[in-house]
């Protein structure tokens, strides 16, 4: 199974926690100073569109920020509303490609430029798009992003404000919640019940390792999401079918009608698919818990749970990263003083941010069609 999930994970050669990874932080705490004050630090903004790392690129960007911000209960709508007309875009100038073909050379080398150049402006939008669904998302549970680093940073030293740690444990449900739990021990050594002292001891860690347990989190938690759902969904069949590997059985034509189909590989039927904790299932008798399921996966639908399924995807986690941590080049690599608990906090945050992008994806694909990768 770990061999399955580097595999997976090549690209950005990072390993979650199913496994301990080679090197986790190495952390050497100091005892808290009680007289430093948490006023010195930098609060996160409450409005969570404030601060946020990425900057939106694009006018449909902007426009879902304000809408998120002054009528929220809109938000889908105006998703619904920009995703549709981005993709008659995209499909207008393809359509004008293919009534050029046969022109003149000049006049098909300017409808390609054109086609090409639309392109890229709807897939700036669409990744916007995919940042603000991630934002609503943590806009229900009152969690703002973490602003860039640099904002945080004062005399060298890190700290983020309020934590919100209860906030960010309550989107998962408990079963998920332990294996969240599990992934901060192995990379931080943080163990349940820390005391005040232990949680605002000073620590170092480089810039670049940690963005690389960042980006680690949010591949963990997008890899949690999509294991949870095919958990739920194998527990609520019928008890003939619990046997039979998910890679060789296709879902009844009652499952297929609900959009259940697309679950099975790796999709979420429901643009406005509801987070982890608030997955319903038909009661039924006690069953081996998450991990136990999660250990038993063979490669394929390991690979299958952990693997990005859009460019997209891909290229929004780097952008994000990029703009909350910097290059993390020799020269950006600077030695960060902070403490155990604002650690906790961008691991809890980035594990939450796997699991909305696995919905701001499927939400997103349901109208405009993303790149797959492959």
């Amino acid at each position: 199974m770990a061999a399955a999930i580097s595999n997976s994970l090549s690209q950005t050669q990072l390993k979650f926690s199913l496994v301990p990874p080679q090197k986790p932080l190495n952390l050497k705490f100091k005892h808290w100073d009680s007289n430093l004050g948490r006023g010195k630090f930098q609060s996160i903004s409450a409005k969570c569109c404030l601060n946020l790392p990425l900057k939106l690129k694009s006018p449909v960007g902007r426009s879902l920020s304000s809408v998120l911000q002054n009528e929220p209960h809109c938000f889908y709508d105006a998703v619904s509303v920009e995703l549709n007309r981005i993709a008659e875009d995209r499909d207008a100038a393809f359509a004008r490609f293919d009534l050029s073909l046969g022109s003149s050379e000049a006049s098909l080398h300017r409808v390609v430029r054109i086609a090409k150049l639309k392109e890229e402006e709807c897939q700036v939008a669409v990744e916007d798009v995919l940042y603000m669904i991630i934002l609503y998302n943590f806009s229900e549970f009152k969690v703002p992003l973490a602003p860039s680093l640099s904002k945080c940073l004062y005399n060298g030293r890190l700290e983020i404000l309020p934590s919100k740690d209860w906030e960010l444990e309550s989107i998962h449900s408990l079963e998920v919640l332990e294996m969240v739990r599990e992934h901060l021990s192995i990379v931080l050594g943080w163990k349940v019940g820390s005391s005040v002292t232990v949680n605002w001891s000073t620590t170092k860690v480089r810039r670049h390792h940690l963005s690389q347990v960042y980006q680690a989190s949010i591949l963990y938690g997008y890899f949690l999401k999509s294991a949870s759902l095919r958990y739920r969904l194998e527990q609520s069949l019928p008890p003939t079918h619990q046997q039979i590997s998910f890679g060789s059985w296709s879902p009844p034509p009652e499952f297929q009608s609900c959009g259940f189909e697309n679950v099975f590989h790796g999709n979420m039927f429901n643009p406005r698919s509801r987070t982890l904790s608030q997955v319903s299932r038909r009661p039924r008798m006690k069953e081996a818990n998450l991990r136990c399921y999660v250990t038993g996966f063979d490669v394929q639908t390991m690979e299958e749970c952990a693997k990005l399924k859009s460019e997209e995807a891909a290229e929004l986690i780097e952008k994000h990263c990029l703009a909350l941590f910097g290059n993390s080049n020799a020269e950006n690599n600077d030695m960060i003083l902070t403490s155990l608990s604002s650690l906790k906090r961008l691991v809890l945050e980035a594990v939450a941010f796997g699991c909305f992008l696995w919905d701001a994806e499927q939400c997103v694909n349901s109208t405009y069609k993303l790149k797959d990768r492959y």
